[in-house]
C-alpha cells in the first residue's frame, strides 16, 4: 500500500516498521481486559526469561488468526509488533518451540483447569455475564498419531489418547475428549481435557460433584443457578449427585416414562402455546419452528421430577423416519399375509370366511376391508351347439388396505415431541414456566457451537504434540481463545441490543446478529508505522471497521497503544 502522507507528530518514516493490522489488536485488548498475562503468571511458577502468560497470549492470538499452525509461533510473530500484541517487547525468536514447550509443561504442572476457572471468574466480573444457567457438554477431538505410550496400564501425565466413541464418526483415529461449562450463550467459564474413552455419563457425574464449587466463584450458591446438560446426564447416580442444585436435561427416549408422558400429552391435547423461539425469522422454505408444551411429572428411581413435554413443528427427523418405517412395515406385512389367502372361491361360505380372515389382519396403522364379489364364468369343456355356453358362479375376494389416518397422525405428533426433565419449581422465586424451561435448555446450543470452533481447521490447526501433558495445556489455550472469541461477539451483540444500531453484515446488508467471524472480515488494512517505541496510524479505520470497533468497546488507539483495553458493554437491568 502506498503511503501518501506522513502522520502528524512523525517527521519521517525512515527506519520505521510498517504493520498491516486486522482484528488481532482488538483480541489483544480483550486479553488485557481479562488480565490474561497477569493471571497466568500468578498461577504458573516459571524461571524462564519469557513469562508463560505472554506465551499463552501469543498462542491465543495465533489461534484466532486462523492461518498459522500453533507449532510455528515464532514465524507467526516475525512480521508482527510483539509488544502491541503481547504487552512485552520481545524478539520473535523468544517464542521458539523450546520455550513454548517448556511453558506448556509449566502450565500443566500448575493445572490448566485452574487457570481457565480463574479467567472465567474474571470474565464474569468484567463483562457482567449471566451465569444463571451454565450449560455442560463434551466432545471428542481426533489425533493422527499412534501415541503408543498412552495405555491404561501405563497412563500418561495428561489425558489418555486412545480409541473411544467418536462424535466425529472417525472410529479409526485415536482421540481425547474435551468438556466445557459455558454461560451467557457460549462463553466458557470452565473446561478440561479428558481421556479419549471417557463416558459422558461419568463426566457429568464428576462435574456435578464440582459444580457448586465452580459456581461459588461466581457468587452463586445452590438454587441460584440451573445446570443444563444433554440426556447423558440422566442416570441414577447423576440424579443423586445433583443434590440441592437445580437442573434441566432431556429425558432419554429409552426410558419408558418418556414414551408414557409423550403419549399422555398427545392424547390429552391440552397444549400451552409457546410459539417460535428463534430470534431470527427465516426466509424461503424453512419457516421458524413453532413450539407448544404440556406439563406433567415422571417418577424415576423412586423420586418425582417435573416433565415438560415439548412439541416442535419441525419434527425430529430421526423419529419421523422411524415412524415412517413403522407405517411402511405395517402395510408390507398386511400385503404379504394377504398373498397367502386365496382370491377365488367356488363356495360363497368359504369366500365369506376368507373375507373375515383378511379383515383380521387390520393393524393399529391400517384397516383391511374385504368384500365378496360373485361372478359368472363359463364351465369347462366344449359348449353344446346352438345353445348358450353353460356357466357357474364363483366368488372373488376383493381386499383394500386403508391407512388409519387418525393413528398415523398421532404417530407424527409423537415424532415431534421430546421431554425436558427438571427439578425446577413451578412456583416461587426460582420458578420457571414452560417457555422459560425450553429457552434455558436451548441455550445448550452455545456449547455445541463452541465445539465447532474448537475443531474448525481454519481456527485450530492439527495438533502437533506428542506429550499428552502438553495437549492438556494446549486445550487450555484453545478454551481461552474461545473465551476471547465469544466475549468479542457478545459485546457486539449487546451493543446492537442496547443502542438499536445494526452493524454492516454480509453483502452490504445491516445485521442485528454480528458474529466474531464477520468482524474479522470487516477489520482489515489498518496501516501502522512504528518508530522506536512510538506508533502512528498511517491509514485509520474506515467507516465499517470503525463501526465494529465501537461495538466492541474499542477505538483506533487499540492499534497504537500496547496497554489499551476494551470497554465492556454492560447490559441494562
Amino acid at each position: 500500500m502506498k503511503i501518501e502522507t506522513i502522520p502528524v507528530g512523525c517527521d519521517s518514516l525512515e527506519g520505521a516498521e510498517i504493520f498491516n493490522y486486522g482484528h488481532l489488536p482488538a483480541a489483544a485488548a480483550y486479553c488485557r481486559r481479562l488480565g490474561l498475562v497477569e493471571t497466568i503468571n500468578s498461577i504458573v511458577s516459571s524461571q524462564m526469561n519469557i513469562q508463560p502468560g505472554v506465551v499463552v497470549q501469543a498462542m491465543v492470538l495465533d489461534t484466532l488468526s486462523g492461518r498459522s499452525p500453533l507449532y510455528r509461533l515464532k514465524e507467526f510473530l516475525t512480521e508482527r509488533d510483539v509488544e502491541l500484541l503481547t504487552g512485552d517487547d520481545l524478539p520473535a525468536e523468544a517464542f521458539n518451540d523450546v520455550n513454548v514447550g517448556r511453558s506448556l509443561d509449566a502450565i500443566f504442572e500448575a493445572g490448566p483447569s485452574k487457570i481457565v476457572t480463574a479467567l472465567g471468574a474474571k470474565a464474569t466480573n468484567e463483562f457482567v455475564l449471566d451465569t444463571s444457567a451454565p450449560s455442560y457438554d463434551t466432545t471428542s477431538i481426533n489425533l493422527w498419531g499412534d501415541y503408543r505410550d498412552c495405555t491404561d496400564d501405563n497412563p500418561p501425565a495428561g489425558p489418555v489418547v486412545t480409541w473411544g466413541h467418536s462424535k466425529d464418526k472417525r472410529p479409526d483415529l485415536k482421540q481425547f475428549m474435551a468438556e466445557l461449562l459455558c454461560v451467557d450463550r457460549g462463553v466458557p467459564i470452565f473446561g478440561r481435557t479428558l481421556d479419549g474413552n471417557s463416558s459422558d455419563k461419568a463426566s457429568n457425574n464428576v462435574i456435578l460433584s464440582r459444580i457448586s464449587t465452580i459456581m461459588s466463584k461466581h457468587g452463586l450458591g445452590a438454587g441460584a443457578f440451573v445446570y443444563v446438560a444433554d440426556s447423558a446426564m440422566v442416570t441414577k447416580e447423576n440424579l443423586e449427585a445433583v443434590g440441592s442444585n437445580l437442573f434441566i436435561s432431556r429425558l432419554p427416549a429409552n426410558y419408558k416414562e418418556c414414551e408414557r408422558v409423550i403419549g399422555l400429552a398427545v392424547d390429552a391435547n391440552k397444549w400451552s402455546d409457546i410459539g417460535r423461539m428463534s430470534e431470527i425469522i427465516t426466509r424461503g422454505n424453512r419457516p421458524c419452528a413453532q413450539y407448544k408444551a404440556f406439563e406433567t411429572t415422571v417418577n424415576l428411581y423412586e423420586k418425582e421430577y417435573r416433565a415438560t413435554v415439548i412439541h416442535s413443528s419441525s419434527h425430529d427427523k430421526r423419529r419421523q423416519k422411524r415412524y415412517d418405517r413403522l407405517v411402511a412395515t405395517s402395510e408390507k406385512s398386511i400385503k404379504d399375509n394377504l398373498k397367502k389367502i386365496s382370491k377365488i372361491y367356488a363356495c360363497e361360505t368359504d369366500a365369506k370366511s376368507a373375507a373375515r380372515q383378511a379383515e383380521k389382519l387390520t393393524s393399529r396403522l391400517h384397516n383391511v376391508s374385504a368384500s365378496v364379489c360373485p361372478e359368472e364364468v363359463r364351465k369347462r369343456g366344449r359348449p353344446p351347439k346352438n345353445t348358450p355356453a353353460p356357466t357357474k358362479t364363483r366368488y372373488r375376494l376383493e381386499c383394500s388396505i386403508n391407512e388409519n389416518t387418525a393413528e398415523v397422525a398421532r404417530l407424527r405428533e409423537l415424532a415431534g415431541c421430546f421431554v425436558l426433565l427438571s427439578n425446577v419449581p413451578i412456583d416461587g422465586d426460582t420458578a420457571l414456566n414452560e417457555t422459560e424451561i425450553l429457552r434455558t435448555y436451548k441455550g445448550q446450543y452455545g456449547v455445541e457451537s463452541d465445539f465447532a470452533f474448537l475443531k474448525d481447521p481454519l481456527i485450530v490447526n492439527d495438533i502437533f504434540l506428542k506429550k499428552p501433558s502438553r495437549i492438556d495445556a494446549l486445550g487450555m489455550v484453545l478454551i481461552i481463545a474461545l473465551m476471547v472469541w465469544r466475549l468479542m461477539e457478545r459485546n457486539m451483540r449487546k451493543y446492537v441490543e442496547e443502542t438499536g444500531k445494526p452493524l454492516p453484515g454480509w453483502a452490504g446488508r445491516a445485521t442485528n446478529k454480528p458474529t466474531a467471524f464477520m468482524m474479522t472480515t470487516k477489520i482489515t488494512g489498518i496501516m501502522v508505522a512504528r518508530i522506536g517505541t512510538h506508533r502512528h496510524l498511517l491509514s485509520p479505520p474506515g467507516d465499517t471497521p470503525a463501526a465494529f470497533l465501537v461495538a466492541m468497546g474499542l477505538t483506533s488507539d487499540v492499534f497504537i497503544d500496547p496497554h489499551f483495553q476494551c470497554t465492556p458493554i454492560i447490559p441494562k437491568k
